[in-house]
């Protein structure tokens, strides 16, 4: 026989955020609570996005999960975290319904789908635009409607940035249950449009140690992840947001670059140490304070997640400079035309006087390639049927 139609079916897009105040260890493992709050920017989903589908029907015999194509464990303690919470709202909403419901769906079983078009676990945020996208997805097909910040949360701590566009602050909240721990933009991605974001990509391999594992570490046996809780945080984020409302970016550049300096000095400070940075990381740390020191003004700004990859802050009137001196530090390999993807970006020659101050021996290759991008919003539905990625019969669409 012929299965029927699924009840529901919804496709949405979620984005990256990138954190310039960072959130690192949990108080609270289960809640994913964190011990200090952060500050994020949502990137673009045009360069870089999670698109999952989820369909609901009667004649699913288990819930599935596909990622990248690939079918995952669906028994994951975080996915399993985000689909109670989901199905716990929407019961709740349906018990406080008066009027004739539809079929209920809470007693059939989800299919999801979910890809990212960029690399996975190496750094780039995907697991905060996965789980993002896995709630806001979830609850369009559930027909929930609260803050989804717990939800999300519940998945990857950071996801919970990504459910806004603009700029985002995670705040940590002090209650024991969570129910204060949630996202809201501090300024929409129209606030501030001449910013651009560019990601330098040195590895796209899955890193060595995870950010679950390594934040763990860091709270046991970190003491300078506490005070930088207790006694940097609370006060970089009052400066962040001023500078974020004001566009003042060489308040924003400094801050943003001091505190992923910090970050990955407390990963330094975890007994045993964990280090996130490769050596082509340390060159784009000289390059980027090489290029503002001779400009005699901060003009660009790194930083790194819990990965190699440098995300670079920057204007758009540096933006081609800024690349001509990243072309001349690592030229290249055999991908010269697709080193740059993303934005359009003019070519424009390196000044000689500015290669001289840069003082570097080129790295062929060490750059793998550029992302160019800018600031973006947060999650959307697609309508068109055409961008499922599961078929009628509730399996993955062969890839095209």
């Amino acid at each position: 026989m012929a299965s029927e139609k699924p009840l529901a079916v919804v496709t949405c897009t979620a984005p990256v955020n990138i954190a310039v105040i960072k959130y690192w260890g949990k108080r609270d493992e289960e809640l994913v609570l964190p011990i200090n709050s952060s500050m994020s920017v949502t990137l673009h989903q045009d360069q870089l996005k999670t698109t999952t589908t989820a369909a609901i029907s009667k004649d699913f015999t288990e819930d599935r999960v596909w990622l990248n194509g690939r079918e995952e464990d669906v028994g994951q303690p975080r996915l399993q975290a985000c689909l109670q919470e989901i199905r716990r709202l929407a019961q709740k909403r349906r018990n406080a319904w008066d009027g004739d419901l539809p079929p209920s769906s809470l007693s059939c079983k989800v299919h999801v789908a979910s890809v990212n078009n960029f690399p996975t676990a190496a750094g780039l945020a995907s697991s905060a635009a996965g789980y993002a996208c896995l709630a806001y997805t979830l609850a369009h097909v559930y027909g929930v409607e609260s803050d989804l910040s717990e939800v999300a949360r519940r998945g990857s701590g950071s996801a919970c940035r990504s459910l806004y566009g603009g700029f985002v602050e995670w705040q940590m909240g002090e209650q024991a249950d969570g129910k204060d721990s949630v996202a809201r933009q501090v300024a929409p991605e129209s606030h501030w449009p001449e910013l651009r974001v560019l990601i330098l990509v040195v590895s796209a391999e899955k890193k060595l140690t995870g950010s679950t594992v390594g934040m763990q570490a860091s709270v046991k046996t970190s003491p300078l992840l506490r005070f930088r809780a207790e006694s940097v945080v609370p006060a970089r984020m009052a400066e962040i947001t001023r500078c974020i409302q004001e566009r003042d970016f060489q308040g924003f550049a400094q801050l943003t670059m001091q505190d992923s300096n910090q970050f990955h000095a407390t990963c330094l400070d975890t007994f045993p140490p964990i280090s996130y940075l490769s050596h082509i990381s340390w060159r784009i740390i000289h390059l980027v304070h090489r290029f503002n020191a001779h400009h005699g003004d901060t003009k660009v700004a790194y930083t790194f997640d819990a990965g190699p990859n440098a995300v670079i802050f920057t204007l758009e009137d540096t933006v081609a400079d800024f690349v001509a001196a990243v072309r001349h530090a690592f030229p290249p390999g055999s991908n010269g035309d697709t080193f740059l993807k993303g934005l359009q970006v003019k070519p424009a020659p390196l000044p000689a006087e500015l290669e001289a101050a840069l003082a570097m021996e080129p790295t062929p290759g060490g750059i793998k390639y550029i992302i160019a991008t800018q600031v973006g919003p947060g999650p959307q539905i697609l309508d068109d049927p055409c961008s499922h990625l599961l078929g009628p019969d509730g399996l993955p669409k062969p890839a095209a």
